[in-house]
């Protein structure tokens, strides 16, 4: 019987080392912290790619016809397009993970859901002044409910890797 108590004794340490090196769940004030920091990090990535490939070369005119470089911007658009949008569920679904950020952002949620085809539509050149504006209208919204939620939002411009991949 002595063996038995033993192994028990060794089965009972094993148990108790394995459960310290593994991670123990957050609090739910960690949740929440991070819920915001991730909500952050992603509104500002989906802010910097339109602001970067999608805003600032529509004003200067790169996707008029007969510009030079424009299918390669239409392309970068294109793909910054459908990286914001990814960028931008990521982030309210971050939102939902603190109760001032979700209803916040909550609102915003068809808006977001408005852009899904803009990315291809700015790869094949079809975009006009009203797509444009409405990623600049639904990015400007996200910053603006982060910023009354206690998360200002600053654009961060993604690497060509991250919007590729």
């Amino acid at each position: 019987m002595a063996g038995f108590a033993e192994a028990d004794a060794a089965a009972s340490a094993e148990d108790a080392e394995a459960a310290a090196a593994s991670p123990s769940p957050s609090t739910p004030e960690e949740k929440q912290k991070f819920a915001k920091t991730r909500f952050v990090a992603n509104a500002g990535l989906a802010a910097g790619a339109t602001y970067q490939w999608i805003i600032k070369p529509y004003r200067a005119g790169k996707f008029k016809k007969g510009t030079k470089g424009r299918t390669f911007a239409l392309v970068k658009a294109g793909l910054a397009g459908a990286f914001a949008y990814n960028r931008l569920k990521a982030a309210s679904e971050n939102a939902k993970g603190d109760p001032l950020l979700s209803k916040a952002v909550g609102p915003l949620t068809a808006g977001i859901d408005s852009l899904k085809g803009l990315g291809s539509k700015l790869r094949k050149g079809q975009a006009g002044d009203a797509d444009i504006g409405a990623f600049e209208g639904v990015i400007n919204s996200v910053k603006e409910a982060g910023k009354s939620a206690g998360a200002t939002v600053t654009d961060k411009v993604p690497s060509a890797g991250q919007l590729t991949g």
